[in-house]
């Protein structure tokens, strides 16, 4: 911030769970406040889930890469659909159940235009039941193993 940046209040609600939890994570991690915790885990939060590698690409390009699903039950339908899509190219899955977590776990390694990947990963961010998406492009190479 520069020396005439001013501070704006951003406020939200929540429960009296979720603000004793909230305080004990910020006494935990060696924060002195919410604001300055809250504003750096927010930050963080973007950057971890910016699909960077998806937003560097070109639209047209391929690309191909693990696709990470969290979820819960009740979305499976929707997983199955996209393995079964003609949108992008299923080289392999996997699934496990959490059972700690008491949370699905899928992996796909996928391959297709990034712009569609785009979508995908967009849909899957926005759809009730699924906790988190990661999509990691594999490296690009001029030769390699395969």
């Amino acid at each position: 911030m520069g020396p005439h940046s001013m501070s704006r209040i951003i406020t939200f609600s929540a429960d009296d769970d979720f603000a004793k939890s909230l305080d004990d994570l910020v006494a935990k991690s060696g924060y002195r406040n919410r604001s300055k915790f809250l504003r750096d885990a927010s930050i963080n939060f973007a950057h971890s889930n910016r699909n960077d590698e998806l937003i560097s690409l070109e639209n047209t390009a391929e690309t191909e890469g693990t696709l990470l699903i969290y979820y819960q039950h009740g979305i499976e339908s929707k997983l199955s659909e996209l393995r079964h899509s003609s949108s992008i190219s299923v080289a392999s899955y996997n699934h496990n159940c959490l059972s700690n977590s008491h949370t699905c776990v899928d992996t796909m390694q996928i391959s297709g235009s990034v712009k569609k990947m785009r979508t995908i990963v967009e849909e899957l961010k926005n759809t009730k039941g699924i906790d988190r998406v990661i999509f990691v492009a594999a490296p690009q190479r001029e030769k390699g193993c395969c």
